[in-house]
């Protein structure tokens, strides 16, 4: 009869035991914040403000003067207000992009920037408007001399392609670092640094436009 008594107190225990672990757990899991991942989100659209009609009469051959209409956005998820800067990049072939795997920046030289704060859940959306307003073509390839964006000018630093093809442009996301009171490339978010960037390509292998009929 002891023995049984005995079997059962230990029972008892253990099953409180485990009762009083599982309990600590649920207030454990209820009362820690969860780690939500704080993200920005980065995209460029055309000018019918769809993902879709980036090129002049779907043609990726562009003229001298021809206007292109796209639409750079930027959604903040981080949680609080963030100072962000889009900065512009003329490419080519040759040049590399991004890396995203060692979060490193493309080396083609930044041509202008966009920056401004967004609120946390906020959507910042503006035009970019943009045509080669001069170009030349030198032994075989084609050099884009000036490039206009929102009415303003900036002078290419010596910017070629084969034949004008597979020209690029190229769109990083950069935002205001506090810790080293500058920007970086991309942000970090739990441990770890991430970076968004866009490209479009285009080719201009004739910059004088068709004549008008």
């Amino acid at each position: 009869m002891s023995f049984r008594s005995s079997q059962n107190r230990r029972t008892l225990i253990a099953v409180l035991v485990v009762l009083l672990v599982v309990c600590e757990m649920i207030a454990y899991v209820a009362t820690t914040p969860r780690q939500t991942e704080e993200f920005f989100q980065f995209y460029v659209l055309g000018a019918n403000h769809k993902a879709t009609g980036y090129y002049p009469g779907d043609n990726p051959d562009i003229f001298t003067g021809e206007p292109v209409t796209w639409y750079l956005g930027v959604v903040n998820n981080m949680s609080t207000v963030q100072l962000v800067s889009i900065r512009v990049k003329v490419s080519n072939l040759t040049i590399s992009p991004p890396d995203a795997l060692q979060a490193l920046e493309s080396p083609a030289p930044a041509v202008t920037d966009f920056a401004r704060f967004i609120q946390n859940n906020e959507v910042w959306e503006f035009p970019f408007v943009w045509n080669i307003s001069n170009a030349t073509s030198i032994g075989g390839s084609i050099r884009v001399l000036t490039l206009q964006i929102n009415n303003e000018t900036y002078q290419i630093p010596s910017w070629s392609a084969s034949n004008g093809y597979n020209f690029r442009l190229i769109f990083e996301l950069w935002i205001w670092n506090q810790d080293s009171d500058s920007f970086q490339f991309g942000w970090n978010t739990n441990g770890e640094q991430k970076i968004a960037w866009l490209q479009i390509w285009f080719n201009m292998t004739n910059p004088t436009p068709p004549s008008q009929p």
